[in-house]
C-alpha cells in the first residue's frame, strides 16, 4: 500500500501573480496616493462636523458661554493680583471678595461713564455723523467716478426699507427682551469669576487629573501660558485704550471739536476690537469736525488719530503686550471675521485675544519657548 500513498504536493505560485492579487486586494486601494487623500478627506469632514456641533451647541448656550468666557479672561487678568495678595497672607476669601469687588466697580463705573457722556449727547452725536456723510457724499459726487443720485438714492431706499422692515423691527423688538438676558449673564459673569478667582488652582487641578508624565507637564505648561496671554491682553488693552481715550480727547479739546468726551468714549469702547475699532473711532471723529469746523479742522481730526494710532501701536502696545501677544493683521482681521459673524460684537471682541491664546499655546507645545514642531522656522539647510 506504501507504493501507492501519494505525497501531499505543495503548489507555488507565480511570485509576480501573488503580488498581482495583493495589489488587487479591496484595503489596498486605501494605501495609495488617492486613497491617503481620501482618508484626510473623510478625516477633515469628521473634524469640520465636531467643531461645527460645537459651535452651534455654543451658539445655543450664549447665555451661559459668553459670562464664563469672559470670567475666565477677566479671571486671568486679575490673577497675579490674586498671587500677590496670598503670597502675604491674605486669605483666599478675602482677596477673591477685593478682586471681585473691584471688578465690579470698574465694569459699573464703565457703564456709568458711557451712560453719562453719551446719552445726552447721542441725538447730536448722530445727527453730526449723519451730517458729516451727506457732506463727504455731497463732494464724492464731484468726482469723475461717483455713483449718480438715482444710485445713491437707491442705496438710500434699500437701506430704508432694511429699517423699516419687519425683521429689523422684530430685532428691536427682541432687544427689548435682550436686557434680562443680560441682566442674568451679568449676574452668572460675577458668579462665575468669584469661583474662579477662589477655586482656580483647585479646578486646573482636577481638570489635570487624566494627563500622565509628559502629557500632565505639557497640560501644565498650555495653561500657565494660557493665563499669562488672556491677562496680559486684558490689562494690555484697557490701558491701551484709555492712553488712546485720553490722547485724542486732548486733541480734540485743541481743536475745539464738539461732543468731545462721548467721542473720547467710543474711543475707547472701540479699541477693545483691533484695528476695526480704531478706524471707526477716527472717522466718526473726523465726521464730526467735518460738519462742526469745516475741512481743515476734520484733517487735523485725522492727523491726531493717525499720531496716536501710530503711538500706540510702535511703542505702547509692544511694550505692554510682548512679543507672545503679537498677532498679524490678516490674523487679527480673519479672527475679527470670524468672530462678528459668530458671535456679533461680543464675538469680535473676544476673537483675538482667543487667537493670540491659541497661539501662545503652538509657542510652548513641545517646551519653555519651543513651538510645536510645524511651527518652528525651518532650517535653510534642513528644508
Amino acid at each position: 500500500m506504501g507504493l501507492f500513498r501519494r505525497e501531499p504536493q505543495h503548489v507555488q505560485l507565480d511570485p509576480s501573480l501573488a503580488e498581482e492579487q495583493t495589489r488587487r486586494a479591496p484595503w489596498r486601494l486605501w494605501t495609495d496616493g488617492f486613497g491617503r487623500l481620501a482618508t484626510r478627506a473623510v478625516q477633515i469632514i469628521v473634524v469640520v462636523v465636531v467643531v461645527a456641533a460645537a459651535i452651534w451647541g455654543m451658539r445655543q448656550l450664549t447665555v451661559v458661554v459668553i459670562p464664563l468666557t469672559l470670567a475666565l479672561i477677566i479671571a486671568c487678568a486679575f490673577w497675579p493680583v490674586m498671587g500677590w495678595m496670598r503670597a502675604r497672607g491674605v486669605p483666599s476669601i478675602v482677596a477673591t471678595l477685593l478682586a471681585l469687588l473691584a471688578t465690579v466697580l470698574i465694569l459699573t463705573g464703565v457703564g456709568w461713564l458711557i451712560v453719562w457722556a453719551v446719552q445726552d449727547q447721542w441725538d447730536e452725536l448722530y445727527s453730526s455723523a449723519q451730517d458729516g456723510i451727506t457732506s463727504v457724499i455731497s463732494w464724492a459726487q464731484d468726482l469723475p467716478i461717483a455713483p449718480n443720485q438715482d444710485q445713491i438714492d437707491e442705496w438710500l431706499a434699500t437701506a430704508t426699507d432694511f429699517v423699516t422692515s419687519a425683521q429689523f423691527g422684530s430685532g428691536a423688538l427682541a432687544g427689548v427682551s435682550a436686557v434680562a438676558t443680560f441682566v442674568t449673564g451679568f449676574v452668572l459673569l460675577v458668579v462665575i469669576l468669584f469661583f474662579f478667582l477662589k477655586d482656580g488652582p483647585q479646578m486646573w487641578e482636577f481638570l489635570l487629573r487624566p494627563f500622565r508624565g509628559d502629557d500632565y507637564v505639557r497640560a501644565r505648561r498650555i495653561g500657565d501660558k494660557t493665563v499669562s496671554v488672556l491677562g496680559s491682553y486684558v490689562r494690555g488693552t484697557a490701558t491701551v485704550a484709555l492712553v488712546d481715550a485720553i490722547g485724542i480727547l486732548i486733541g480734540l479739546l485743541i481743536l475745539q471739536v464738539p461732543l468731545a468726551i462721548p467721542l473720547a468714549v467710543l474711543v475707547f469702547l472701540l479699541a477693545f476690537i483691533p484695528i476695526v475699532g480704531a478706524t471707526l473711532a477716527g472717522t466718526l471723529a473726523a465726521l464730526v469736525a467735518l460738519v462742526a469746523n469745516g475741512w481743515v479742522n476734520a484733517l487735523f481730526v485725522v492727523g491726531v488719530v493717525v499720531l496716536v494710532n501710530q503711538l500706540e501701536g510702535n511703542f505702547l502696545q509692544p511694550f505692554l503686550m510682548g512679543r507672545s501677544m503679537k498677532l498679524h493683521a490678516f490674523v487679527i482681521l480673519v479672527a475679527l471675521t470670524v468672530g462678528t459673524v459668530l458671535g456679533g460684537i461680543v464675538g469680535a471682541v473676544l476673537a483675538v485675544p482667543i487667537a493670540a491664546a491659541v497661539w501662545g499655546v503652538i509657542q510652548v507645545w513641545d517646551g519653555p519657548g519651543r513651538p510645536a514642531r510645524w511651527a518652528r522656522p525651518k532650517d535653510p539647510i534642513e528644508a
